[in-house]
């Protein structure tokens, strides 16, 4: 094998982006390989014992792997398959002394980045380590932009780029300065609360007092109390007297959480709080004024609760001054790469790990998911398999069991689910609230929480703009 040269020696640093191993059943090559590859800049270990190498890529201590095609005990395909069973990411060179086509185009097939004939000649095992070496330079600074783009994308804690979310954003934008009643809409695990938080910290009350309270959690009575306060005695339990979400957040605001699961009674004592800005206390007389900004929100469609009675009309109404709908994960899944940036690094601090990314083939998994808990689901996901994960990427085996199965589509007949594009989900969407709206589009317009004109906007585009009957 050729030595480097004088300028090689000169110019050469430690370069800290990768580390190579050199696995060689023939000590005297191993110290051949190892001198030659240090004098490139590469910090290198050494070894005879391919379970020895193969122990080097399970914990992450090496990115290369230089191995001899021949040895006992394991050949160099043998540890290949295991090596990218172990860290999909590893980039293992065969090496041979007896080079044919055939067998090149095997070891590339089966994941090997470059097959090397022996005597391993200087200069173009340099320039494999070369390329390498740039190949992680690039993946070094796309990482570090997609961290600034992340911090250039990160909304008050929600993180998008999607038009859908993009629309979202800039409304929530233009209603905080002036909303009194703000209600959002969708479905479960998106992170409506983060919305009502981000037009909270965007309001002229921001240095307020922000009170949530999830709606679903309490019976009446507590729920009752919770809200408003009650007097010592007044119930069983009432130990002291105490004040509601409403006085604590007087001047602030209050976050209503799955308004839609409220009883109507309790309705009924909400909807004079919006109209009068009055509570009282359980259990007494006593009228107390309020100023509070109320923020609202649920994961049903409150207009088909108005029709089957269990919502009321007119508190509906009140709620839904301003509406912002927030679509799911499936209406949005070019989000999908940035969102698992945004918790990688968030889970990356809080279990002290240094997880790069993910495989590719995890992936296509995670995007031919259906995401039914949204937002949520891919936290979790995306949690536990920075727990179990031992490599420096996530792969296929990391995340929960359930993600290797396609989902079948309901009332498909065992269809196997394929995901939608984007746009053909936002169109089915808005054809349903149509037609649920029986065409009127003003109604579809507030259902889907959007302008009447972006709504007529879309039908002109989508070739439906005599839909429906005329606006009422």
């Amino acid at each position: 094998m050729g030595t480097a040269s004088m300028a090689d020696r000169a110019s050469n640093t430690v370069r800290d982006i990768f580390t190579a191993c050199i696995l060689e059943d023939e000590p005297s090559i191993v110290k051949i390989l190892q001198h030659s590859v240090q004098q490139m800049g590469f910090p290198v270990v050494a070894t005879t014992d391919p379970h020895e190498g193969l122990e080097q890529v399970r914990l992450g201590r090496c990115r290369v792997a230089l191995c001899d095609l021949k040895m006992p005990g394991m050949d160099g395909l043998e540890f290949l398959e295991q090596a990218l069973q172990y860290d999909p990411g590893v980039h293992v060179i065969l090496i041979t002394g007896f080079y044919s086509f055939d067998s090149a185009i095997e070891a590339i097939k089966r994941g090997a980045y470059d097959y090397l004939t022996k005597p391993v000649e200087h200069a173009r095992l340099k320039k494999t380590l070369d390329e390498l070496d740039e190949l992680y330079g690039r993946r070094k600074r796309v990482r570090e932009l997609e961290e600034q783009l992340l911090a250039d994308l990160d909304f008050h804690g929600i993180v998008g780029k999607s038009p859908a979310m993009l629309e979202v954003f800039d409304l929530a934008r233009k209603v905080a300065k002036h909303y009194s009643n703000v209600l959002i809409t969708g479905p479960t695990g998106f992170g409506k609360e983060l919305v009502a938080k981000a037009i909270h910290q965007m309001s002229p009350v921001a240095q307020q007092r922000f009170a949530v309270c999830n709606c679903s959690a309490l019976v009446d009575t507590l729920l009752e109390s919770q809200l408003f306060g009650h007097l010592r005695g007044s119930f069983t339990g009432a130990t002291d007297t105490r004040a509601g979400l409403f006085e604590y957040a007087n001047g602030g605001a209050v976050f209503l959480d799955e308004v839609g699961e409220m009883s109507l009674p309790m309705q009924a004592k909400l909807l004079r709080v919006i109209q009068n800005r009055e509570i009282q206390r359980v259990g007494s007389p006593e009228v107390r004024r309020v100023e509070v900004r109320l923020i609202a929100a649920s994961n049903r469609d409150l207009r088909a609760e108005v029709l089957t009675g269990r919502f009321r009309e007119d508190l509906f109404y009140r709620l839904s001054t301003i509406q912002v709908r927030v679509p799911g994960l499936a209406e949005r899944l070019e989000d999908t790469p940035l969102l698992v940036q945004y918790f990688l690094k968030k889970y990356n601090e809080a279990y002290g790990k240094k997880i790069l990314g993910l495989t590719r083939r995890t992936q296509t998994v995670l995007l031919q998911h259906a995401w039914p808990g949204n937002v949520r689901e891919l936290e979790n996901v995306i949690s536990s398999a920075c727990i179990t994960a031992v490599n420096d990427f996530i792969d296929v085996a990391d995340p929960p069991e359930h993600l290797q199965k396609p989902l079948g589509r309901a009332g498909t007949g065992g269809e196997p689910w394929r995901p939608l594009p984007p746009e053909e989900v936002r169109r089915m969407h808005i054809q349903r609230v149509l037609e649920m709206c029986e065409g009127n589009r003003v109604r579809a317009a507030q259902t889907l929480g959007i302008g009447r004109t972006s709504l007529y906007r879309y039908l002109k585009r989508a070739g439906k703009a005599k839909t429906g009957k005329p606006a009422a």
